[in-house]
């Protein structure tokens, strides 16, 4: 029993859909964990607010970790290695920037990214941490 002549092109439509579908559903479990996580941070600065826990500027580091920035933001660290913060304004930060000459005289603007439930995620063992113990740590300090 051979294949007919489109059987390789319907194979290919099948994998190109099923792989569709896939990333559909990555995208929406992604979407939905981030709106989880920006519901957290806004608890949180509420929570930091309330109990007075002062928030601090918040700095950027080039990627190859040797200069350290200025930026308009203020907030709380997220990680003791400053890596990630959320500022006042509820959003959340990753603050590993290019190196540049601009950002040391200037200082340097931050991008909200979305929030990730845990922090690291895929990284080295022991470099991921819950957003909500993040959080609680944030708090303690």
């Amino acid at each position: 029993m051979s294949a007919g002549p489109g059987a390789g092109d319907d194979w290919r439509t099948q994998r190109r859909e099923a792989a569709a579908v896939h990333a559909e559903a990555l995208e929406r479990r992604r979407l939905a964990e981030s709106t989880r996580a920006r519901a957290l941070l806004a608890e949180f600065v509420e929570t930091a607010r309330a109990r007075g826990v002062a928030p601090v500027p918040l700095r950027a580091h080039s990627y190859d970790g040797r200069h350290r920035y200025r930026t308009p933001h203020e907030g709380w660290y997220l990680r003791r290695d400053e890596k990630v913060a959320v500022g006042t304004d509820g959003e959340y930060y990753v603050l590993g920037v290019p190196t540049s000459l601009r950002a040391l005289l200037r200082g340097t603007p931050l991008v909200p990214q979305d929030p990730p439930l845990v922090i690291g995620a895929g990284g080295k063992d022991g470099e991921s941490l819950d957003l909500p113990d993040a959080l609680a740590r944030a708090l303690q300090r």
